[in-house]
């Protein structure tokens, strides 16, 4: 389902048809992971693959990286190759990435004041 929703979203993104501005913000942010990705690199200038894994002991090896992928696509996220032995890869935020960390940052709060409103609520 999720690689049918991507198909058809970067579809959208090629012919310029969206519904709504809504979508195309929710279509590149969607992922179990994505949000969280961002919020970590946002915390640091870069992170290796393996301490991305570390921040996120629960992500599998194989999620993280079609997230990253994804990410990279929608020109969130710069992968960059150190010309070393072994390969050294880092990832960072790209300008537009960071452009999305004040919607992040929202989300975040309205989170933190509907779980303390639930628990008011019990």
């Amino acid at each position: 389902m999720a690689d049918t929703l991507r198909k058809e979203i970067k579809e959208k993104i090629e012919k310029r048809e969206f519904n709504c501005e809504k979508e195309l913000t929710l279509s590149v942010i969607s992922g179990k992971w994505k949000i969280v990705i961002i919020w970590y690199l946002a915390q640091e200038n870069s992170y290796r693959f393996s301490e991305l894994q570390k921040l996120l002991p629960k992500i599998t090896h194989k999620m993280l990286s079609s997230q990253l992928k994804e990410l990279i696509e929608d020109g969130i996220v710069h992968r960059e190759v150190f010309p070393e032995v072994p390969p050294r890869v880092q990832y960072s935020l790209t300008p537009l990435g960071r452009s999305l960390l004040p919607i992040i940052d929202l989300m975040y709060e309205w989170g933190k004041k509907r779980i303390e409103d639930l628990k008011k609520e019990n």
